[in-house]
């Protein structure tokens, strides 16, 4: 076995880890969020799923700033793993960006009246979701590694540099979304019991966002060994 390889192989082995205690402290969160945490007075049960939709929410525009972020570090360094882990970062990204727009609509039909509206947030959402889309089948479209990595890194970055309005967009525009209760100038105004439950849970869709693109990229690390020691 080349260094290689056993480097990948303790990332992949640290990424199990990480993803075992961010899916415990999600199933903790969960529990406290449907068994210990109070109803919201005008929404009843249907607030309860603001515990699933925010933290995957968070997760997959961390994971899609990353990406960017990582975009730029590629263009500048040319090191060919940046590449490989900002890769992980987009399907992580697509996968809490799908939980992301499943709950959204479920949480919103009863307390909105419909299932989407296009206003400014979903609207940008959607697009951001659509692009990295894009970036996985472009990644898949094109063979030569270095294209394929400057590419995508630019595509990256597009996507890191749409996340901000996304975030702004309930202040620029008329909006059913409502304004965020946690990032906002004044303290939060969630009460401290559902705030606890909140915290809670978007700390462990961070560890597992952790997890799930330590594993990812570990794979991507073996897979990339494995093919250096073929050739």
């Amino acid at each position: 076995m080349t260094e290689d390889q056993r480097v990948a192989r303790a990332i992949l082995r640290r990424g199990w880890w990480l993803t075992a205690i961010g899916l415990a402290a999600l199933a903790v969160a969960y529990v406290m969020a449907l068994a210990f945490t109070p109803l919201e007075a005008n929404q009843g049960a249907a607030q309860k799923i603001f515990y699933i939709h925010v933290p995957a929410a968070w997760s997959a525009l961390m994971a899609f700033s990353i990406v960017g972020i990582v975009g730029l570090l590629y263009l500048w360094l040319k090191d060919p793993r940046l590449d490989l882990f900002a890769a992980s970062s987009a399907e992580v990204g697509l996968a809490f960006g799908a939980v992301m727009l499943t709950t959204g609509p479920i949480w919103g039909k009863p307390i909105w009246g419909t299932w989407w509206t296009w206003d400014a947030r979903l609207t940008l959402t959607l697009l951001l979701f659509l692009l990295f889309l894009g970036y996985m089948t472009m990644r898949a479209a094109i063979r030569d590694p270095a294209e394929r990595a400057r590419f995508s890194a630019v595509l990256g970055i597009m996507g890191l540099l749409l996340v901000p309005f996304i975030h702004l967009s309930v202040y620029l525009f008329r909006t059913l979304h409502p304004q965020p209760i946690v990032l906002k100038p004044s303290r939060p105004s969630l009460p401290p019991e559902m705030l606890r439950t909140l915290l809670l849970s978007l700390a462990a869709a961070t560890i597992l966002y952790l997890g799930f693109v330590t594993v990812r990229y570990g794979l991507a690390r073996i897979a990339a060994a494995d093919h250096d020691g073929e050739a």
